[in-house]
């Protein structure tokens, strides 16, 4: 009981603590392909502990919804890394109250309030980005819970753990429906985490979307929506390298779960390898065509799904 506990926190922790490297990383990389030399790798850390020192400024508009919602999202977020195979490959603490299912319900949670509390803050522009987020939202969700369902049929449950074990299998692994399954996946992890070559931080960007629904926030409160956010990316990137993509080299026990954390770099810099690739060479999409993207991958999820059935029946 004592070593699945220690195992718990050293995945909790190493949620909260690691994942704003990984953006860290990736701009320093994106920096150094346009021959510049960028910021440090450690400037997300830097942002957040500047923003937890700054004073908090609360619109005359803004009910207690806008004050106190940026931490339960905080707070949901560290809820996910309780209960899926984030860093460690088998069930911890918390694990038998949540399953695929689950999860992807607490993410949509977590989406659903940031939407709610932005829209509280009585801004227009806040309420464009809201607007966009829905709009896209829908799709997203739609693709991630079909994938897992894809999962489910395949595995004859909706435990994340046992579909890591199923993806370490040659045959299964390559499967037609398994491929699909985690090009989706991926898809959905490029948008929900703005890896899209369409959203920018820049205020006079018209393609402005997650970014729009934190502009009216300021102090310890943004620091958590913007921790929060790189946690998410950590969460949904994590699920897609151990449960879909590379699944492989995870080790077990309280110092194979500190020694998973330092594997789970080295998979981190193959996907944000990929991430770098698509991002400098591909063009920036209008904004209409986010759907577009989105119903790609909800049709190879759905496409998953179906073949799924069929190897059932």
């Amino acid at each position: 009981m004592i070593s699945v506990f220690l195992e718990t926190i050293i995945q909790a922790i190493g949620v909260i603590l690691v994942s704003p490297l990984y953006s860290g990383i990736l701009d320093k990389w994106k920096a150094n392909v346009a021959s510049r030399k960028g910021q440090s790798i450690f400037q997300p850390y830097f942002d957040i502990f500047k923003l937890l020192k700054k004073e908090t400024t609360v619109s005359s508009n803004a009910s207690s919804i806008f004050i106190y919602t940026p931490y339960v999202v905080f707070s949901t977020y560290i809820v996910i890394s309780l209960v899926i195979p984030v860093v460690y490959p088998e069930p911890i603490l918390l694990t038998p109250t949540v399953d695929f299912l689950g999860g992807a319900l607490l993410f949509s949670l977590a989406g659903f309030l940031k939407i709610i509390e932005a829209m509280e803050s009585g801004s227009n522009f806040v309420a464009l980005g809201s607007a966009r987020a829905t709009s896209f939202s829908f799709l997203g969700e739609s693709t991630l819970i079909t994938v897992f369902f894809a999962v489910a049929l395949i595995t004859g449950t909706n435990n994340p753990y046992i579909e890591h074990e199923f993806a370490q299998i040659p045959q299964y692994y390559l499967a037609l429906d398994h491929i699909l399954a985690t090009v989706a996946f991926f898809m959905l992890w490029l948008f929900e985490t703005g890896k899209l070559p369409v959203e920018s931080s820049g205020l006079a960007e018209l393609g402005m979307i997650d970014d729009a629904l934190i502009y009216e926030y300021s102090g310890k409160p943004l620091a958590l929506l913007k921790w929060g956010g790189y946690m998410k990316q950590y969460l949904l990137g994590s699920v897609l390298l151990n449960v879909f993509l590379l699944p492989w080299g995870m080790q077990l026990g309280v110092l194979g779960a500190m020694e998973d954390i330092g594997i789970m770099f080295i998979k981190w810099l193959f996907l944000l390898f990929i991430a770098l690739v698509i991002d400098t060479s591909l063009a920036k999409l209008r904004l209409f065509k986010v759907q577009d993207f989105l119903a790609v991958a909800f049709v190879l999820s759905i496409t998953s799904l179906l073949l799924s059935v069929i190897q059932n029946a």
